[in-house]
């Protein structure tokens, strides 16, 4: 099946941070619990029931309950299963343990209705807003059917405790359950939007931060690229005209001439080198022109088929638009482009074929290189067009950063598509043909 991976979308949420909160929280779980018990047994049951008593008995077992519940919950979460509904059923079962524990100290009245608001921070701090709103109305529905039942005598008050606290006046009742209501669906909102703007905010600054960190990385290879630039250009040109010259002489034989397409072979592949690590540390902003894309690809096709390995082992061909201008830097264009029929020679396997084509649907234009190569793992479509990123022994990991970098300033959006073993189809959406003036970048 084949793979698809549009870049700029962020995953916001996975089941990794989900199990380290959930984690921190079933710990900070038995706090809480304990606390509780405390608080309940100190101030409300201490001094009024006894321990056999039935108000006294319901609150040990509830709490015991609990504090097994928080076991079964650790011990599901060490297998790291099932994460989100391991969470939901911890919100569910607490509202659950609040409901019976205002049944315990006042029924509709009770303060213990408090604890469903700490539950829906709980909620909104484990999954945000989703987590928020399933903590708010479980807890409306455990709160309502407590009231209900109460009311309708389907639920006795506790034998230990006054009747008269138990049974309110239908007044008293519904100030009470719109209220308890109101604070449930006032504390979700806050929670989950908060939550979820800390959520944004975060994801924002490690993405500032990345892109920080990869500015800095991009000057220091600023630095070193401009002194590397001088010294390995001037050896370079004095090896690749010496082999000129080398070539014209008589008397060669076939392995001399091999040797020295070697040589210039790898001169050319050392020049490529420089020359990306030149444009990947000094961007330069585009000069928009109207550009025919369609000759450009052709030109570039025309001119990998006289280098490299395509002079030999892997063919190069395009197909595609007579046609399609567009507005763009023409050397940039042209760069990106090089740059991924490069990438797709380079993964291609002698005897396959890269197919270059630049494609007009409507009234845009689409780039298309095509290989049939080995095809993207998993674990590297992420990292993609990262600086110094390679899955080849001999590669750099700077041709396809240029490719993003150029795309990123045209407002060019990339796509990939790729199958483990069938090759990988990088895509450029070029934006819609003949702009009467140069797009804004996206």
């Amino acid at each position: 099946m084949s793979l698809r991976l549009k870049l700029g979308l962020p995953d916001m949420l996975s089941s990794a941070p989900l199990a380290r909160r959930l984690a921190g929280l079933t710990a900070a779980r038995l706090l809480l619990l304990s606390l509780s018990l405390i608080l309940v047994g100190a101030f409300y049951l201490r001094g009024r029931f006894g321990f056999g008593s039935y108000t006294m008995r319901v609150a040990l077992e509830t709490f015991g309950l609990s504090f097994a519940l928080t076991g079964v919950y650790a011990a599901l979460l060490r297998q790291g299963r099932h994460i989100e509904r391991l969470a939901e059923a911890q919100l569910v079962l607490d509202q659950m343990t609040w409901t019976v524990v205002a049944y315990l100290t006042g029924g509709a009245a009770s303060g213990a209705t408090s604890f469903y608001g700490l539950s829906c921070l709980v909620g909104a701090s484990l999954m945000g807003l989703r987590g928020a709103a399933l903590a708010a109305l479980s807890g409306a529905i455990s709160y309502g059917a407590l009231v209900f039942s109460l009311q309708r005598g389907l639920l006795s008050s506790p034998p230990d405790q006054p009747p008269s606290i138990y049974h309110l006046s239908t007044d008293e009742l519904t100030f009470y359950l719109l209220v308890n209501l109101l604070v449930l669906i006032v504390v979700a909102l806050l929670a989950g939007t908060l939550a979820e703007r800390l959520r944004w905010t975060g994801g924002a600054l490690a993405a500032a931060t990345e892109r920080a960190d990869q500015a800095e990385r991009m000057a220091g290879l600023g630095r070193l690229a401009a002194g590397l630039a001088h010294e390995i250009r001037n050896p370079l040109g004095s090896i690749a005209g010496s082999i000129q010259l080398l070539r014209t002489a008589t008397g060669l034989s076939d392995e001399d001439q091999r040797l020295c397409d070697i040589i210039q072979r790898e001169t050319g592949r050392l020049n490529d080198l420089v020359t990306d690590m030149v444009d990947l540390s000094k961007p330069k902003k585009p000069m928009f022109a109207s550009v025919d894309a369609a000759r450009v690809a052709r030109e570039v096709v025309s001119l990998s088929a006289r280098s490299g390995r395509a002079v030999s082992d892997v063919d190069v061909a395009y197909s595609g638009a007579d046609a399609a201008p567009i507005w763009a830097d023409g050397a940039q264009l042209r760069q990106m482009i090089w740059n991924l029929v490069r990438n797709a020679v380079q993964a291609s396997s002698p005897g396959d074929a890269v197919e270059v084509a630049v494609e007009v649907a409507g009234a845009v234009a689409w780039l298309r290189v095509s290989d049939r190569g080995v095809g993207i793992d998993e674990a590297a479509r992420a990292r993609l067009f990262d600086a110094f990123f390679t899955t080849r022994s001999q590669g750099t990991g700077m041709g396809l950063a240029l490719v993003k970098r150029i795309a990123d300033e045209h407002g060019f959006a990339i796509v990939v598509d790729s199958s483990r073993g069938r090759g990988a189809t990088f895509r450029v959406n070029l934006g819609a043909l003949r702009f009467s003036r140069p797009p804004e970048p996206h």
